[in-house]
């Protein structure tokens, strides 16, 4: 684990100090090693720099930039089946100099070409050089647990593992993408900015499961898919019966886990009082003599998960470690977000994610958390609700449902207009009554989480009408839509939210944080599953939990799910408006340019007034607040 950064310079401007004060900026991904290497090349200054967390051979062989005959590379990330693939290369006559997953990677791409990606289990994000072919290969992982930045413009291409890896460079133009601002704006209940967009103009995300091919000859870039999700719920279901399905998905579980224990630094788990996690921690606990070390947060106001997770650990027996945070300890955990996010980020659970981090932090390396279930098993109490909304239209006679349409104009003429959340959302129930294959309102989930049109007219000075949906995903050949709604949230929610989440949190303490349930053989099979076998009635994961009753009692584990739930409300309203008054204020507001200053202000006076449902605009716009005053007025 650590950070990369480098530059492709066709201008023959940038230098080795550039390159070091890129790498510098990521101290915290990587304390314990830094290079850097700047390569002779005709057509463009060739630079690659890296920041290193030393986590897979301790020694100096494991060192970056790595080259290899013509090929140079540096990389972020685990590659955990990298013993199997170096035996294969072996095999093959291959001679290695180091124990590490690096140099597989160079190898495996000598042998195999592109083609080794295929091969690899992890999380990665890697630049390889090829000083013959003249040519970069940049390749991010399936999943997107590890992020690669880029910014593509005049001549100049610069990358890092973190936005704020591009800032230093002299070259860099930091001019905000408005439609990136909207896109930050547009969702109902959280704020990121989806890949392949970032905060700024000609800087960009490289999508997961993508790679770029970089020519430095004819000056090309090419942009490539080599996995998607979507692929996997288009095949045909596996004609499996479910106790068949339960074991071949248990073992493959259990092999995810064990694959992300390899180590040759202390591993801990991330534990909270639901079912993903209790699955990763009871697969590792059970037939292990020594007790695996477990972390939870919990706060002393607010809902809090530590005690349903001490119950897990003490039934399990594991090294439990618990924090008790206090809401001053939570408070100042604000102030450092708009450093470590880089972009406008907006999801409040960062703070106990990164508290939970620090505490981790203190006795092991690595920490293995456990995203991605609900998305991938079907989770989240939405999917219930589209399943039961779905039977009653199907219910419907179709001579009725030309009706949906005028209960949508009636909405629109009777509801306020100050009201126009409310509109939107009764316009959405009625385009999804009007639609000829009920599949196409697996839609409404995507549209029932957007801000309205005109809310955007009223936030913003200058209104994009038509935003850049690059982003967007093909609904079309999915089976049903309660599978296409858990698409759109693992390319949506889980990519941009919470595995940047987890990335930044984590590294924020030079942390690295791993995550089975994203293993990709996990994710390609549970796709082709049949829908009941994950979803059955008003239960989710169904599945997964039956998995987990084999380690750990169903009485023990059938309890309401909490999460991390923080008062934010009263936080903003007591302790922290501070806040609001310092980068909420008119003067302040202003500064960007792309507000409408009376709406901002229209919209605080409300929540001073008392009115909750204001506390997530509040909370967003604070977030994009301190973040332009890290990134934009910062002198630093």
């Amino acid at each position: 684990m650590c950070g990369i950064a480098g530059f492709f310079d066709f201008n023959l401007k940038s230098t080795q100090t550039h390159l070091e004060q890129m790498v510098n900026t990521m101290n915290h991904r990587g304390p314990d090693d830094k290079g850097v290497e700047i390569y002779k090349n005709s057509f463009a200054s060739v630079g690659l720099g890296q920041a290193r967390l030393s986590i897979i051979d301790l020694s100096e062989a494991g060192h970056q930039p790595m080259n290899y005959k013509h090929f140079s590379i540096v990389f972020n990330g685990e590659i955990y089946n990298y013993q199997e693939i170096r035996e294969e290369l072996i095999k093959e006559g291959h001679i290695f100099k180091s124990e590490c997953d690096t140099e597989v990677i160079l190898q495996a791409f000598e042998k195999w070409g592109i083609e080794s990606i295929h091969k690899f289990i992890g999380m990665f994000a890697f630049a390889i050089y090829d000083s013959v072919l003249n040519e970069i290969t940049i390749v991010r992982d399936r999943a997107g647990a590890k992020p690669f930045y880029y910014y593509w413009n005049k001549g100049l291409f610069l990358f890092g593992s973190e936005l704020k890896a591009l800032h230093p460079h002299p070259d860099f133009e930091k001019k905000i993408d408005q439609n990136a601002v909207q896109l930050y704006f547009s969702q109902v209940h959280h704020g990121y900015i989806p890949a392949p967009h970032t905060i700024f103009e000609n800087t960009y995300k490289l999508k997961p499961g993508h790679l770029i091919k970089l020519n430095l000859v004819n000056r090309s870039l090419k942009i490539e898919s080599y996995w998607e999700v979507s692929t996997f719920y288009k095949l045909p279901k596996l004609k499996i019966d479910y106790e068949s399905a339960k074991i071949i998905l248990h073992h493959t579980i259990k092999s995810a886990c064990e694959y992300r224990m390899v180590s040759d630094v202390p591993v801990g788990i991330f534990l909270s009082g639901g079912y993903d996690s209790a699955a990763v921690a009871a697969m590792l606990q059970t037939g292990r003599s020594n007790k695996l070390k477990t972390f939870t947060i919990g706060f002393e106001e607010g809902n809090s998960e530590a005690p349903q997770a001490k119950q897990t650990a003490d039934y399990l027996g594991t090294d439990h470690h618990e924090f008790i945070c206090t809401t001053t300890e939570a408070q100042q955990i604000i102030p450092t977000l708009p450093y470590y996010f880089d972009e406008p980020f907006a999801d409040s659970s960062a703070i106990p994610t990164m508290l939970v981090s620090k505490l981790a932090r203190q006795t092991v390396t690595v920490a293995l958390s456990a995203d991605a279930g609900d998305e991938v098993f079907g989770g989240y109490s939405n999917y219930i609700r589209l399943n039961s909304y779905l039977s009653q239209m199907n219910r419907i006679p179709n001579y009725l449902k030309p009706l949906a349409k005028k209960i949508g104009l009636f909405a629109s003429t009777v509801i306020p207009d100050n009201s126009y959340i409310l509109k939107h959302k009764i316009e959405g129930i009625s385009k999804a009554l009007q639609a000829d294959d009920l599949n196409q309102a697996a839609d409404l989930t995507g549209f029932m989480n957007s801000l309205p049109k005109k809310y955007h007219e009223k936030l913003f000075q200058n209104y994009l009408r038509k935003i850049d949906t690059s982003n967007q995903l093909d609904i079309t050949g999915f089976h049903n839509s309660i599978e296409t709604a858990m698409a759109i949230d693992y390319q949506m929610y889980l990519q941009n939210d919470i595995l940047t989440k987890v990335d930044r949190a984590t590294m924020s303490v030079s942390l690295e944080g791993r995550e089975p349930l994203l293993d990709h053989r996990i994710i390609e099979f549970a796709a082709q599953l049949p829908i009941e076998y994950k979803l059955d009635g008003n239960t989710g994961k169904k599945i997964l939990k039956d998995i987990v009753h084999k380690y750990i009692p169903k009485e023990l584990m059938d309890r309401p799910k909490r999460g991390f739930t923080l008062p934010i409300y009263s936080w903003l309203k007591k302790d922290l408006s501070f806040l609001i008054d310092e980068y909420l204020n008119n003067i302040a507001v202003a500064k960007s340019g792309l507000f409408n200053v009376d709406f901002v202000e229209a919209q605080v006076k409300e929540f001073k007034s008392g009115k909750l449902h204001y506390t997530t605009f509040i909370w967003k716009m604070l977030m994009f607040q301190m973040w332009y005053d890290c990134w934009i007025n910062s002198k630093n």
